[in-house]
């Protein structure tokens, strides 16, 4: 059984949950970085879907790229074979390949996201 762990901050993100139980996954959702994180360094998860939102002048003079530098370091330490899956919003898409330049990500889907789309990106991760 794939462990995916979910980290869903924002309250309109899309939730697919019939997606995330399919045959052969585990899930477990999140909706702080610090239960992530926590949950991160207890059971090293097998796919992670999280979501991308950028640090619009967030703090520390605007170093962080987004909500996520936290836990992909943490990730790094404790799951470094975990498959990660950002979605971001299209008007925030831009900052993206930011990220990826500082941490390895595996996909990157831009919503809206249909169940299909999603589904995919999952199965061709989870093999």
């Amino acid at each position: 059984m794939k462990r995916l762990y979910t980290l869903l901050e924002s309250p309109t993100f899309l939730r697919f949950p019939d997606l995330y139980h399919s045959p052969g996954i585990s899930e477990a959702r999140f909706s702080s970085a610090r239960q992530f994180n926590k949950a991160i360094a207890k059971t090293a998860p097998d796919l992670i879907l999280a979501e991308f939102i950028y640090g619009f002048g967030n703090n520390y003079a605007g170093i962080n790229v987004s909500t996520l530098e936290a836990s992909l370091y943490a990730l790094q330490r404790h799951a470094p074979q975990a498959k990660v899956l950002i979605i971001v919003d299209k008007t925030e898409q831009i900052h993206a390949p930011k990220l990826k330049v500082l941490f390895h990500i595996d996909a990157v889907l831009t919503l809206p996201v249909t169940a299909l789309e999603l589904k995919a990106a999952i199965g061709s991760m989870v093999i």
